[in-house]
């Protein structure tokens, strides 16, 4: 069983190339994955070796898959790959062109170049309606003001994505268009209702589900009117009931950093770790704080053990995660990075351009959809 709970975390490596400990880890725990940061990626070579040295780690393993070797690059403010790796504008350059075609290639092109380096995992696209203009957590990282026009470009999206073969993960559920406080630094409070969030935010998240999302981020943000106890991210009512049951969302849903203080202010690392996958949670991320995963670990071993979690949460979880795995990552062959594509990818530059302009020209958009 602790092997089934090890492959329910993404986390943070601290360096370059991984440390002796970090070997460890990955391996004798069967953890789901890494996630790199700019600390971590200094050139297309340096990170081709680093995903290839993490992904050799399979043979550790008790499940011997492929490990997520996730990024988050959206564009804009959130990019963690320098030149010569392309610089993607901010997806609200997108949303001022709306066009299907140019998102659907902006993703296309950015996941040919991640998945050129190994990696196949992307949190993105960021499909939070901005309905609040003081809003700068997100601001420019939405994709519009409307909700229709984000559902039609976060849909496309996350077909560009899937067409490069790196994995999308919407975020971030139920929304954080309307957010002030960032949950870096503490807990987001918001006063509306479900009535609310159907009439706004969950558009989006409806038409990506339809784009056969297999992945979807949920936020820490509290909704007292719809759960007056937990956060989204820790709350049965957001994942079970309004995920899973109304809006009929059947893949894997991970935790956006589970060391932000919008938790750590407010509960212990153990009880954070439990109350995840006691909510509804398949994964859990951890992003810079290298003793949290074996918290983590032995938190949750130890609620198996006592009985506070069922043994067929950690198993449901455990399947979900694998079949995924066995159906979009395959072998450690096809993890292999083996792409045409030459840094700087002056085609690339070109579209990233075109998009700022706000006039993209039809011989960039030929393989698009």
């Amino acid at each position: 069983m602790k092997s089934k709970i090890g492959q329910q975390l993404i986390i943070g490596i601290q360096g370059t190339t991984l440390s002796n400990d970090e070997v460890k880890l990955i391996g004798e725990r069967n953890l789901g994955g890494v996630i790199l940061f700019k600390r971590n990626c200094e050139s297309p070579d340096q990170i081709r070796e680093l995903t290839q040295e993490i992904q050799s780690l399979q043979a550790a393993t008790s499940d011997r898959l492929p490990f997520f070797i996730s990024i988050d690059m959206e564009g804009g403010r959130v990019s963690r790959l320098k030149p010569p790796f392309t610089q993607w504008p901010a997806v609200a350059h997108l949303g001022k062109i709306d066009s299907t075609s140019v998102a659907f290639k902006f993703a296309q092109s950015m996941g040919a170049e991640l998945h050129s380096v190994g990696i196949n995992l992307n949190f993105a696209p960021c499909i939070d309606v901005l309905s609040n203009p003081q809003n700068q957590v997100i601001g420019d990282r939405a994709l519009s003001t409307k909700p229709e026009v984000v559902a039609k470009l976060g849909s496309a999206l996350v077909r560009g994505y899937i067409k490069s073969h790196v994995l999308p993960c919407a975020k971030h559920f139920p929304g954080h268009g309307n957010t002030l406080l960032d949950s870096h630094e503490d807990l987001p409070v918001e006063e509306k209702n479900l009535a609310d969030l159907e009439a706004l935010e969950f558009e989006p998240f409806k038409k990506v589900i339809r784009a056969r999302l297999d992945m979807l981020m949920v936020a820490h943000i509290l909704y007292p009117n719809i759960d007056a106890e937990w956060p989204a991210s820790l709350s049965e009512i957001f994942l079970r009931k309004i995920l899973r049951d109304q809006l009929r969302y059947r893949n894997l849903v991970i935790t956006d950093d589970l060391d932000m203080k919008a938790l750590t202010r407010h509960h212990s690392k153990a009880t954070i770790a439990v109350r995840a996958i006691k909510a509804g949670a398949n994964i859990l991320l951890y992003c810079n704080e290298p003793e949290s995963p074996l918290i983590a670990l032995e938190a949750i071993e130890k609620a198996l053990a006592d009985g506070e979690i069922n043994r067929s949460m950690i198993e449901e979880n455990h399947r979900k995660i694998v079949d995924l795995k066995k159906k979009t990552l395959s072998t450690l062959g096809d993890q292999t990075p083996n792409s045409n594509i030459i840094f700087p990818s002056h085609e690339n530059i070109r579209l990233a351009e075109a998009i700022v302009a706000g006039s993209v020209p039809a011989d960039l958009l030929s393989q698009a959809e």
